[in-house]
């Protein structure tokens, strides 16, 4: 193992953390807003439901490669797609990429979506009913907060699968970190350094983010924290 050359390519694999990062915000936040679609999909009617469904079945049931695959290279096969106002975007593969892990994520954000409304205690519905608030009242204040508390867990769980995933933009030529570890590895040959230090990169950075989960959550619901026994006493 050779430390100087590990201490020469951790740099240059740092440089590629601002599009790892942009890559699985804005992936999040497009993957969260769909999500949020689909759940008010499958309030208005049965029809809804099951198209909400298959959308959840089709991108959970494939591989995430696959999908981007078929974005990146499967749009231009349809001369309608090349001939549009959006083509100038869908032949850029930063945008294919951000596209496919926007979709992927909000397949599994509205299951977690789905789980935490289904956890809201019904006693709670039937409380804000009976004190007389609105039902936009009643989805802001009562049912969306105990709903993100109970999906908050399985959310941060998404989140760092997210973050993980973006290693995936590296087949369509985007320089993120796994992408600079894949350049550097034809030039030099030396994969083991090189792609330990990129997964020391992915696992500081996910570390931090089941961390600031994990606080969020004991914030958000103080009682569930572990009682003092001195305290007790």
């Amino acid at each position: 193992m050779d430390f100087a050359f590990i201490a020469q390519i951790f740099p240059k694999l740092l440089a590629g953390l601002p599009l790892t990062l942009l890559l699985a915000v804005l992936s999040l936040l497009g993957g969260g807003l769909i999500a949020l679609g689909l759940s008010g999909l499958r309030a208005t009617s049965w029809l809804g439901a099951r198209i909400a469904d298959f959308y959840v079945y089709i991108f959970r049931g494939t591989p995430l490669l696959i999908q981007i695959f078929l974005i990146y290279y499967g749009l231009a096969q349809f001369s309608a797609v090349r001939h549009s106002l959006l083509w100038p975007l869908l032949r850029e593969p930063y945008v294919c990429a951000v596209l496919a892990l926007m979709l992927n994520d909000a397949a599994y954000t509205s299951e977690i979506l789905r789980g935490g409304l289904r956890a809201v205690p019904s006693g709670a519905i039937e409380a804000a009913r009976v004190s007389g608030m609105t039902r936009l009242t009643m989805l802001r204040r009562i049912v969306l907060p105990l709903a993100f508390r109970q999906a908050l867990p399985a959310y941060g769980a998404e989140i760092t699968s997210m973050v993980k995933a973006t290693s995936l933009a590296s087949v369509v030529t985007l320089m993120e970190i796994t992408g600079i570890a894949r350049a550097e590895v034809s030039e030099t040959y030396r994969a083991i350094e090189i792609f330990l230090c990129a997964a020391a990169i992915y696992l500081v950075l996910v570390t931090v983010i089941a961390r600031a989960v994990d606080l969020l959550e004991q914030h958000l619901s103080p009682y569930r924290r572990p009682t003092d026994a001195r305290s007790v006493a």
